[in-house]
């Protein structure tokens, strides 16, 4: 191979590599979906796994959410990262806020995304975990189809989802 065509090619890669970095990290807030940046993508593409609503699964466990002092009902689906988001509480946890939408935390783990959707349409009320980020988010808000976003469960009552808005902190524990 010549030698100008080799150091045109050593110019490219890092083009290539600085390119696809830029792209990957980039996003306008009207196209970004909820806790998730537009090329983040679970391991399993959207055709590889159904894309029903877990949300909508029968609840597996009752919850409790304390946020403020205030006790907040919530009932996990019946999903394995549900079961295996359950496995971890109780969970004191402080809270950040995630597009005027959610509120978002690290978890001690990764949770198992088996049987997953490869997306979800989250709601205001839902508790979700972002498969890219390995963070749970408690949305206040509707927010945007998500690639990676797994709905664990939803508050119980429309009323509480005020109270996630201005949430700093949350411990989650198994009602009694």
């Amino acid at each position: 191979m010549p030698h100008t065509a080799l150091r045109t090619i050593a110019h490219a890669v890092p083009a290539a590599a600085l390119l696809l970095t830029v792209t990957a990290c980039s996003a306008t807030p009207d196209t970004t979906p909820a806790a998730s940046p537009p090329q983040g993508s679970p391991q399993q593409s959207a055709t590889d796994r159904p894309t029903t609503e877990p949300s909508e699964e029968n609840s597996a466990m009752r919850i409790r959410l304390m946020i403020d002092g205030h006790s907040v009902d919530a009932a996990l689906n019946d999903s394995s990262t549900a079961r295996d988001f359950a496995a971890l509480l109780p969970l004191t946890l402080d809270l950040d806020d995630f597009q005027e939408t959610e509120r978002v935390t690290d978890l001690p783990r990764k949770l198992s995304t088996d049987g997953a959707p490869a997306s979800s349409d989250p709601k205001a009320g839902d508790l979700a975990f972002y498969a890219p980020w390995g963070n749970l988010a408690l949305f206040y808000r509707d927010g945007h189809r998500s690639p990676g976003l797994v709905i664990l469960g939803r508050l119980t009552e429309r009323d509480d989802i005020a109270r996630l808005a201005d949430a700093d902190r949350v411990r989650i524990q198994p009602a009694s």
